[in-house]
């Protein structure tokens, strides 16, 4: 084992912006004259069940990075829902992960002065074959920086639980997306609870349009989706919601929305018009092949909402969607470069590195 000083960033939940902060973590660190490596040990954001196809994260640490390790080397362990399946069933043997883990870091480590690993998923994934982020951040004798959302002081519990688990390995907490009504809480009373508790926060990273959704015109390319209209696509898509119920009680849900795609049939023209009125939708994603109808896609054009069209049924374009919304843009460059400014903004960069 090398002793080259490594940060495993760990998440209370899914989709927490660990990627891009532990890029753009190694990118800063890397500024300062310091040879970086970067390791995703359990490879979880994949295109195919069989884990064919890799995790795109590690993709972008080498692109960022200039990295030049293989990809098997930075994702030794593809945790697929088969691989798991295998897993409980007894055919994968922990130890033997464990040293292809450490073997393929201490070659990355022995080529740099820092690596920074990523964990997979939430601080928990990997139980099953005795590798959460607390098992590899003892393996890797990392010291661990934990990534967690705030909405409200419930939200506490999960970072208490993942400080508990971690232990002394845990240098501190970096809040991230927090939206503009929850950062009072969490000054005030979340992040003064927690220093009360012996848990060090290294600052809040705002929410942030930019990074939390993808715009329509990628959720369209994602999809495959046929555009209807021609209305810009530059609007932001943060979550989804499902059209199924009837129009009246459509509109008073939809009102309720921002940054919305809704998914409905394409044979639904009262759940369509109801979208359309709604300030918070910001596209129309119909199923199912269907054309909507002239007056449908006139008053699109009206309201200068973009239409999209998929072939697939309502449950694969909503699992698709919801895939696609959940990545956000991690994957791209622009991502990491408005991480790193954010986190020299925001967070206290030079304990963290």
């Amino acid at each position: 084992m090398t002793d080259t000083p490594t940060t495993l960033v760990t998440a209370t939940g899914d989709s927490a912006g660990k990627t891009a902060i532990t890029v753009a973590l190694a990118r800063l660190a890397a500024e300062g004259d310091r040879s970086v490596g970067y390791m995703k040990p359990k490879g979880t954001r994949l295109q195919s069940n069989v884990g064919k196809t890799l995790d795109q994260d590690p993709m972008l640490a080498r692109e960022v990075l200039g990295l030049d390790a293989e990809m098997h080397q930075m994702e030794p362990v593809v945790y697929s829902p088969t691989f798991v399946e295998g897993a409980v069933r007894g055919t994968e043997d922990p130890d033997a992960l464990r040293d292809r883990i450490r073997e393929e870091y201490d070659a990355i480590a022995a080529d740099h002065d820092q690596v920074f690993v990523e964990g997979g998923g939430r601080w928990t994934t990997g139980g099953v074959v005795d590798l959460t982020d607390v098992d590899v951040a003892e393996l890797l004798d990392a010291r661990v920086v934990l990534v967690a959302e705030y909405g409200s002081p419930n939200d506490l519990d999960e970072v208490l639980a993942a400080a508990d688990a971690f232990g002394d390995r845990l240098a501190g907490v970096v809040f991230n997306k927090v939206s503009d009504d929850a950062f009072e809480s969490l000054d005030q009373d979340g992040i003064p609870f927690l220093e009360s508790r012996g848990i060090t926060v290294f600052g809040a990273i705002p929410h942030e349009k930019e990074l939390a959704g993808v715009t329509v015109g990628e959720l369209a390319d994602e999809l495959g989706a046929e555009l209807l209209t021609d209305a810009p696509t530059d609007g932001f898509v943060e979550r989804f919601l499902v059209g199924a119920m009837g129009g009246d009680e459509a509109l008073r849900y939809f009102r309720r929305a921002r940054d919305a795609a809704v998914i409905t049939g394409g044979d639904r023209a009262d759940v369509q018009t109801a979208a359309l009125d709604a300030s918070g939708v910001a596209c129309l994603v119909l199923t199912g092949g269907h054309r909507p109808s002239g007056a449908v896609l006139g008053k699109a054009a009206e309201a200068g909402k973009p239409v999209l069209a998929v072939n697939t049924d309502t449950v694969t374009a909503i699992d698709r969607a919801e895939a696609v919304v959940r990545g956000g843009r991690t994957r791209d460059v622009r991502t990491v470069d408005r991480m790193a400014e954010l986190l020299a903004d925001h967070v206290d960069v030079d304990a963290l590195v």
